[in-house]
């Protein structure tokens, strides 16, 4: 009878302090919204991993992970406030915002290439040939549209009756393109891109080389860097070739508190088994190269978890 009894205290007691641990957590009340993309990208897979990883470390309710169309739309419900926690590539973060609230970085991710994406037995061989093409330049409200307008405006290919636009999100252009409703279609993402692998087994392909239109686009826009494609991403048809490539940020905003901005990025780290897990992207993560958020600051707290772990 006094085991028993004993043994009841005991679990009462082990009971009554997990109960306290939880309420006293560092972060209790702490609610985040993760503007993520649509559910089948990249930045979406990330954001389930981070928001189970984040509920676990900092003892708080599950982060919820907000449907968008991409980085122009999360950045909007950041700067709004109707999201806390934001994915954007680096070139449209760094757009001027009319809004009290400012992205800020918690840490660089990894790099998207841009795809311009024809038939490799087909008769488009460069950006210009695309002159009278039907071409799928990303769904609406995309980052993918975001460089694809950039692109062809600094490429004299904007012009009215210069080509056919269509926005189409990259299931749809896939479609589209193997039905021959389209001759091109624009993607940016990771190397390589599940979907245009699965293309490339039954449609033969070729990624159209961007050498000559490099340097205007980083002269107008320092944030995109030049990068190449290597023949073997995608068994092309030609050779490798040179594209541009956009760095992808985890953000918040300067309202975020110093001492949860923190636990964020180490929580970031501590989860980088789980995210390469989700998404073979995460396997760019690196702490050397997460503080190159230029043109976007990194926030104190992310600045404070950095200097602690060089230290």
């Amino acid at each position: 009878m006094v085991r028993t009894r004993l043994g009841g205290m005991v679990l009462a007691l082990v009971f009554l302090a997990s109960t306290l641990s939880g309420c006293d957590s560092q972060f209790a009340g702490v609610r985040l919204r993760i503007a993520a993309g649509f559910p089948s990208g990249v930045y979406h897979s990330l954001s389930e991993s981070l928001a189970a990883a984040w509920q676990r470390q900092l003892a708080i309710e599950r982060p919820e992970v907000l449907k968008t169309s991409g980085s122009p739309e999360n950045i909007r419900k950041l700067c709004a406030g109707d999201a806390d926690v934001a994915f954007s590539a680096a070139d449209v973060a760094a757009q001027p915002t009319n809004t009290q609230r400012k992205p800020q970085a918690l840490a660089r991710l990894y790099d998207d290439y841009l795809h311009i994406v024809v038939r490799g037995d087909g008769s488009i061989r460069n950006l210009d040939g695309l002159r009278g093409a039907r071409v799928a330049i990303g769904s609406p409200e995309s980052g993918v549209a975001f460089i694809a307008k950039r692109l062809l405006d600094l490429s004299g290919l904007s012009d009215p009756g210069t080509l056919t636009k269509v926005h189409l999100g990259l299931t749809e252009s896939i479609e589209a393109f193997k039905r021959g409703e389209v001759d091109a279609f624009f993607w940016s993402g990771g190397l390589p891109t599940k979907a245009i692998t699965d293309l490339a087994a039954v449609v033969p392909l070729r990624l159209l080389d961007l050498t000559d239109a490099m340097p205007p686009m980083r002269n107008q826009y320092p944030v995109y860097n030049t990068a190449s494609i290597p023949v073997s991403t995608y068994n092309l048809a030609g050779g490798p070739v040179t594209t541009l490539a956009v760095p992808n940020y985890l953000l918040v905003t300067d309202a975020m508190p110093a001492d949860v901005a923190e636990a964020l990025v180490r929580g970031l780290f501590d989860a980088h088994g789980e995210l390469a897990r989700a998404n073979r992207a995460a396997l760019a993560i690196d702490i050397h190269s997460a503080i190159e958020t230029d043109p976007i600051p990194l926030h104190a707290g992310a600045i404070r978890y950095y200097r602690d772990e060089k230290a």
